[in-house]
Parts: structure tokens; C-alpha cells; sequence
């Protein structure tokens, strides 16, 4: 006899083992802060610490007689692990609890799911959601063995299962084509961005960290922001104007969280680009939180993860209004460029040094500059102007000319890449190349 799922409850008992193996260990406070935010109701903190995983049920047997008195004793329709199970692990519990059983990644779905207001974040979201449940559909169709026949309609066919399955594939390929066109669409407006010489500037950090707030408190945008973890799921773009800079745009991004499924990075890749083409990236963190320095690793190994990680950075540390008497400063390196600027979004203290601070930078990521170039880098000078780089050019009797360069420098690079050269292999006329100049 197999085990139907009743209907899920918001009363909910949560399971957070330590484990010997493995990576860091999520944290228990932040893992109830992630159910408090899809609108659970914790009853329960079922712990245990374990080698290793047991392949059947996660946890051990005693630990499963324990959890299934819990579950009764609270009425709990809701069990929520802060690990990712298996699909038959998540089958065997259900069957011995008698409730729904969601591991942190359905958990982290769910949220995603109630927070994604455009149509591009709704779609990134079914994405993941249909990639997490196409392994575990059987849990829904066990009670079924062949789709019912009737006169004219008896034969082998298909199972109930595998034609959800061929719909699910099917669903899943068409929301991939939908996101591939709106990928299109962002790299025609990168593109634009990128002719017009506008540095771009992301905001990336841990969830929670502020920086919605911080948007709000730049750009004067009113986007949604909230004590919430993923308050943000859409991107948003303004324009801003920065002192000595001029125009630039400021994108605001899906906050990243202690071991992100790596679904939900492949599903939201098309947000996330917008980081990764990002002339520099403001890292808010939150000051005030005490696994700072955890979340930003955290942080730095998603950036790694989307090919980000070498772009230039600023860290945000914010909520300095929540630490007792702290001013707010900019950190500089030995060089006297800017690493890190200490502000509160909520108050406003110390937003005029990120100012200053963004404008030191994205005036060394903007290279104005004149180079000469011989007649065979021909293609490289039509590239250049492919991109509306050239400001002014002088032609030489030799071939080759001299262009007044205005390009955002991760621009130009990519462009040298193409050529197998770096900023070295130009001549820079009366002056050292710009990553020489920045220091």
C-alpha cells in the first residue's frame, strides 16, 4: 500500500544535523529565517550531529522515531530539512512521518516562487522549480500504474508517469527558448550600454545585506525592499550620475545565500549576467551581521561560479548604524585606491564616500587614452569602432593611425583577448598603459 501526500501545513518541524563530512555547515538561525520567510510557522529544532548521511532516511532510525513524535505531538503537517535530500530519501520520509517533507533547495524554491513579480522572474523560477521536481514526480503518481482505459481505448500506452514526464520535458524546453529571448534582449541592451561608453556598476552580496535599500537610497528608484531574505529576485537598472564620471548605470540583483542550489544559479544566469558584465561591483555586506566574513566568501564563491570573480570590487559594508559609534570612512590599499566603503543605507551616512569612491574607480575602468595602431591590427581598429570607442583618430603615413580612445577598460580587454593581446602589447602614445596608470 502506498503512502498519498496529505496537504501541506505551515505548522512546521525543522531537522539541521552536523555533519563530520562535507562542506561548512549552514547556520541554524539563518535556516529559520528561510522558513519564517515562506510563511512557515516553526514549532520545533530537531538536532543531531552524524558521519555521514544515511542513504535511507538522512537521519539515523532513532532520530526518525524522534522526529515522527515531534511531528505528532505539534500536529506539524511540515517537516523541513536544512540539507538536500534526495528524491527517495524524501519518499521514505513522507511514507514514515506521514507529512511533507521539503529539503532546502524546495524551501528555497518556494520563496523564490512568492517573490518573483516580472514575467522573466516567474519564468527563471518554474524553471528551477520543474528541474527539482522532475526527479522526484513519482512521489505524486505512485497510487497509479497505466492511465485508465475504456472501450476502444484498452493497450499498453503510456503510464500516468511517463506522460507527465514527456509534458514536463516539454515545458521545461519551452521556458529555456523564452529565456534564451530575453537573454538576447539584455545582451542588445548591454551592447547599447557598452557603444555609449556607460560604466555599469552591480550590487551583489549576501542576502539580506542592504542592498535594495541602498538602490533605493542612490537612484531614489522606490524599488522593493524589505528585512526579508530574497526581497529582491527581479534586476533593476537606473541611470546615476557620478562626479567626474558622468553618466553610469547601477543594477541592483538577486541576493546569493550559503549554498545556493546550483539550479537556481543556472535558472537565474541571465540576472546574474548583469554582474558578470559589470564594469565594477559594489559587494554589500552587512556590518553588522556576526557571519560576516562567512557571507562573503559565500559571496565570492558564486561570483567565481559565474566567471565574475576578477572584476574590480568594492565592498559596502553597511548597516554601520546598528554598530555603536561607527564612522563612516573609506578603507584604502597602500596605493591610495579605495577597497571598501563603511555607510548606512537606512540613515544615509557615508552614501557621498561611495560617491567619491565609485568615482575614483570607474574612472580608471573608463580609459580615455590615446594609442597608436599599426595597419595590420585593422580588425582590431574596426572593432573599436563596432563599439563607438573612437573619439578622434590621425592617420599616419606608415598605415596605421592614432585613435582617442573612451572605452570602459573590461570593454577593451575583451576586445584584445579576441586578438590574443593585452593592454601591454599597445603603444600608448606619451603615456603607460592603463592598468599602470591606475595605480
Amino acid at each position: 500500500m502506498f503512502f498519498d501526500r496529505p496537504e501541506s501545513g505551515e505548522l512546521a518541524v525543522l531537522v539541521h544535523l552536523t555533519l563530520s563530512q562535507g562542506s561548512d555547515p549552514d547556520d541554524p538561525r539563518e535556516f529559520e529565517e528561510l522558513v519564517l520567510s515562506a510563511g512557515g510557522d516553526p514549532v520545533a529544532l530537531l538536532t543531531g550531529q552524524r558521519s555521514a548521511p544515511n542513504p535511507r532516511f538522512f537521519l539515523g532510525t532513532g532520530k526518525v522515531e524522534e522526529l515522527r513524535e515531534l511531528v505528532a505531538l505539534h500536529g506539524a503537517k511540515l517537516v523541513i530539512f536544512n540539507h538536500v535530500l534526495s528524491a527517495g530519501q524524501e519518499r521514505n520520509l513522507e511514507r514514515e512521518l506521514q507529512c511533507r517533507v521539503l529539503d532546502r533547495t524546495g524551501l528555497i524554491l518556494d520563496i523564490f516562487a512568492q517573490r518573483a513579480r516580472t514575467h522573466e522572474g516567474k519564468l527563471q523560477v518554474e524553471l528551477a522549480q520543474l528541474n527539482h521536481i522532475s526527479s522526484r514526480l513519482i512521489r505524486g503518481w505512485t497510487h497509479l500504474e497505466r492511465q485508465k482505459g475504456g472501450i476502444g481505448l484498452r493497450g499498453p500506452g503510456e503510464t500516468q508517469l511517463e506522460t507527465d514526464r514527456r509534458l514536463l520535458r516539454a515545458r521545461i524546453k519551452s521556458i529555456e527558448k523564452r529565456l534564451g529571448k530575453v537573454r538576447r534582449q539584455r545582451d542588445q541592451g548591454r551592447r547599447s550600454r557598452q557603444r555609449a561608453a556607460i560604466p555599469t556598476a552591480s550590487l551583489v552580496g549576501y542576502t539580506n545585506a542592504g542592498k535594495s535599500t541602498l538602490f533605493n537610497r542612490v537612484t531614489r528608484a522606490g524599488v522593493y525592499a524589505e528585512d526579508k531574505l530574497f526581497a529582491t529576485l527581479d534586476p533593476t537598472m537606473r541611470r546615476i550620475a557620478v562626479p567626474d564620471v558622468g553618466a553610469a548605470i547601477l543594477a541592483d540583483t538577486v541576493g546569493f545565500i550559503s549554498h545556493l542550489p546550483h539550479r537556481l544559479i543556472e535558472a537565474f544566469r541571465a540576472t546574474l549576467e548583469e554582474a558578470a558584465n559589470a564594469d565594477i561591483l559594489l559587494h554589500v555586506v552587512d556590518a553588522a551581521a556576526l557571519e560576516r566574513e562567512r557571507n562573503i566568501d559565500e559571496v565570492e564563491q558564486v561570483l567565481a561560479e559565474i566567471g565574475a570573480q576578477d572584476l574590480p570590487c568594492l565592498k559596502v559594508y553597511n548597516k554601520i548604524d546598528l554598530l555603536p559609534d561607527w564612522p563612516a570612512r573609506i578603507d584604502r590599499d597602500a596605493e591610495g585606491r579605495p577597497l571598501a566603503v563603511w555607510l548606512s543605507a537606512q540613515t544615509g551616512a557615508g552614501v557621498e564616500l561611495l560617491y567619491d569612491a565609485m568615482a575614483e574607480l570607474l574612472g580608471e575602468a573608463v580609459i580615455q587614452q590615446r594609442v597608436r595602431l599599426p595597419a595590420a591590427l585593422g580588425r582590431l581598429r574596426a572593432r573599436l569602432y563596432q563599439q563607438k570607442a573612437v573619439v578622434d583618430e590621425v592617420f599616419w603615413d606608415d598605415g596605421g593611425s592614432e585613435l582617442e580612445l573612451r572605452i570602459p577598460q573590461a570593454d577593451l580587454q575583451r576586445l584584445l583577448s579576441a586578438e590574443a593581446m593585452t593592454l601591454d602589447d599597445l603603444h600608448w602614445v606619451d603615456l603607460a598603459p592603463p592598468q599602470q596608470l591606475a595605480g
